[in-house]
């Protein structure tokens, strides 16, 4: 594919060819992320200023902006230095006054001469009972009127870039518009009733109303949606060329799942059965297959992702499943070993830890293809472990799985197929573009046998009662996890308050029955703790939120959080779901500060009200934002400039099913509407797409 289109060129050039806009000004735009006339098209007014004229500011309630001709009358000089200087007016009605501070004498005298007819726009107050504008926006003769516009945009602004700067070089930037053909599909923008894209950038940029400002407004929908069409157009490409890099079908008999499901004291939940339908019927194509399996806590993940591994034993290959950290990954062996022994199929671990003969035999067994599972850490991928047939790897979405990572993972195998497990339920625009490249399977019932946990919200007042509570549940032989509080995102002071909490537990309940967890512990030393707690050796455990990953204690059933309102919604579910995983009834103290603020009372009373993971992602996204939810920085999720994917979040599927239907019939964007596209995707700078088209 040729480089970018010549109709784009002026898009891409110096923003000082544009009107009003100097070498100075480019610098201020560049450092608020607007580097070339592109940047700009794309930065909209985020408010309206209606300065029509009226004939007088007679019955206007302030504050408002009023646009008047009036009369200039007397001029009143400022009586001492920081004093105001007025000058007297009258419209058609009524008199009132124009307030300046810092204002040179003669300037005004100039702008503003005794007897004068003038137009004057800016912002009516009352002051002791008289109307006044300070510092009007606008003092122009009558004639000059027509350089206010009736209806002026508010640009989002940076230091040393005005109003007038903004609204000069947009229109310039308007006036030279390109004329592309429409990349939208025809039936769904008629259906939409969406304007053509220069139509939709006009009345974006020139609103006439707060109507025309909302994200429903049909101009900022249209363009809302390019935005994340280009975007899902580029995720459908990269699994389009993911799927081209040939697959090995494995296709499964049945013959050892059928023993797991045998074996299972309970019947998979309907969605679990689905999840496992898709997934064999991915494995089976040639295609390879990433695949995300999204769960709540205790949603039954380990099941879907056994059965997937065992369909790649039953055609003749092996898996792999892969977790984080050492103690996760003798976790997963541990809730594994009952399903293999069940189904009689070989699973083994490899870690960092396995050293001299015993890694040299598991090795060997490996490479033969006598292990036909493996779980492991990273340590899967070091050189010297090959697998003799590996067909599917199950990987923990903690370990924020690298493409370099799948590299290697496919070169130990011909052709890998992928499952992503998460157990972060994310809303489905985001997670559509987050893995909108991937399909996935959604887990969205709780297996039977979890025990609902109770949630109650405690004032940090009653922190006593809260240890007797504990007292008495130790007493009956339970087990509690207690959660210090997030303090100023440090480590080292999130450690001082864990270990003060230690201390003081310590002195209540003795000294072997209490562990401390935390971030700035040796790896030895938490793993150490965790095993003593899960073991049952320590009754409580103190630590950081190094816990909320994962780790399963079936017989802990309380959950203590300190200064729950400092925690994210998402968080505070994960941690809850370390509890009710065993038959004791389960409950989680949510223990805040008084006097908590009007979201931080909503955030623990959705908590207390639900347990299901998905609707507490969608209050979570829209309480606090899209980019406060996944952590913007790191997860990949795009910074859009127009869509708004907590008040737009159903564009992202349309966008999604109409890009992933562009390329099934258009797989090298040849057709005009394919042509069209490209154009987008050079506008939105989806370079890494465009080397994504096949050619031909």
């Amino acid at each position: 594919m040729s480089g970018r289109p010549e109709t784009l060129f002026p898009l891409f050039a110096e923003l000082t060819g544009l009107p009003g806009i100097g070498p100075k000004i480019a610098e201020h735009l560049a450092q608020s992320g607007i580097e070339k006339p592109r940047d700009l098209l794309f930065t909209l007014p985020h408010s309206v200023v209606d300065r029509r004229r009226r004939a007088s500011i007679r019955g206007v309630v302030p504050p408002t902006t009023a646009t008047v001709e009036v009369t200039v009358g007397r001029h009143i000089p400022a009586k001492a230095r920081g004093r105001p200087y007025r000058v007297e007016v009258t419209d058609a009605e009524t008199s009132f006054f124009l307030v300046f501070f810092h204002a040179r004498d003669d300037w005004l005298k100039r702008q503003l001469p005794t007897g004068a007819r003038r137009l004057i726009s800016g912002k009516i107050e009352h002051f002791d009972g008289v109307a006044q504008i300070v510092h009007p926006d606008h003092i122009l003769p009558p004639e000059e009127g027509d350089e206010i516009p009736e209806f002026e945009p508010v640009y989002p602004l940076t230091a040393g870039v005005t109003q007038k700067v903004m609204m000069k070089a947009s229109a310039g930037l308007l006036d030279g518009l390109p004329e592309p053909a429409d990349w939208i599909d025809p039936a769904l923008k008629s259906r939409e009733g969406w304007p053509d894209w220069g139509d939709a950038l006009h009345a974006a940029h020139r609103p006439e109303s707060d109507k025309d400002i909302s994200p429903n407004a049909l101009a900022r929908q249209r363009l809302a949606y390019d935005e994340l069409f280009a975007h899902q157009i580029t995720l459908a490409l990269a699994r389009a060329a993911a799927q081209r890099a040939p697959g090995l079908p494995s296709v499964a008999t049945g013959q050892y799942q059928r023993k797991v499901l045998a074996a299972l004291p309970y019947r998979p939940t309907e969605a679990q059965d689905r999840a496992i339908r898709e997934i064999t019927d991915d494995m089976a194509t040639p295609q390879r297959m990433t695949r995300l399996l999204q769960g709540d806590v205790g949603a039954g993940k380990t099941l879907v992702a056994f059965m997937a591994l065992l369909t790649a034993v039953e055609a003749g290959g092996q898996g792999v499943m892969m977790a984080p950290t050492e103690i996760l990954a003798r976790q997963h062996l541990q809730s594994l070993t009952p399903l293999a022994e069940a189904a009689g199929v070989v699973l083994e671990i490899l870690t960092g830890r396995d050293k001299g003969a015993e890694r040299s035999a598991k090795l060997a067994a490996l490479q033969a293809g006598e292990i036909q599972v493996l779980v492991g850490t990273h340590a899967v991928f070091q050189k010297g472990v090959e697998f003799a047939d590996l067909r599917l790897a199950v990987v923990d979405e903690q370990h924020r799985f690298g493409v370099a990572q799948r590299m290697e993972l496919g070169a130990k195998g011909r052709a890998v197929d992928v499952l992503v497990m998460t157990a972060t339920p994310i809303p489905r625009s985001l997670s559509l573009a987050q893995y909108g490249h991937m399909d996935v399977s959604v887990l969205d019932e709780k297996p039977p046998g979890r025990t609902p946990v109770k949630t109650a919200l405690v004032s940090s007042g009653r922190m006593d009662e809260v240890v007797g509570h504990l007292r008495d549940a130790i007493a009956e032989g339970r087990q509690a996890y207690w959660v210090c509080p997030l303090v100023e995102e440090s480590e080292v002071v999130d450690m001082t308050a864990a270990e003060e909490r230690f201390k003081r537990l310590r002195a209540v309940f003795g000294d072997g029955e209490v562990g401390l967890v935390h971030g700035q512990l040796p790896t030895a030393e938490k793993d150490a703790a965790m095993a003593r707690f899960a073991a049952g050796q320590t009754k409580v455990l103190v630590a950081t939120t190094v816990i909320e990953v994962g780790v399963d204690v079936p017989n802990a059933s309380i959950m203590v959080i300190e200064r729950a309102e400092s925690f994210g919604l998402a968080q505070l579910h994960q941690l809850r779901g370390r509890v009710g995983r065993g038959a004791a009834a389960s409950s989680c103290l949510l223990v805040y500060q008084p006097p908590l603020s009007e979201t931080g009372r909503r955030r623990l009373e959705i908590l207390r009200e639900t347990e299901d993971g998905f609707r507490i992602a969608e209050e979570d996204l829209a309480m606090r934002g899209a980019g406060d939810v996944i952590g913007t920085a790191q997860s990949g999720l795009p910074r859009f400039r127009i869509a708004d994917l907590e008040r737009q979040a159903g564009l992202m599927a349309m966008a999604q099913a109409d890009a992933r239907r562009l390329l099934a019939d258009d797989p090298t964007l040849d057709s005009p509407r394919g042509k069209a596209a490209r154009w987008l995707l050079w506008l939105m700078e989806q370079d890494k797409a465009i080397r994504l088209i096949k050619v031909g």
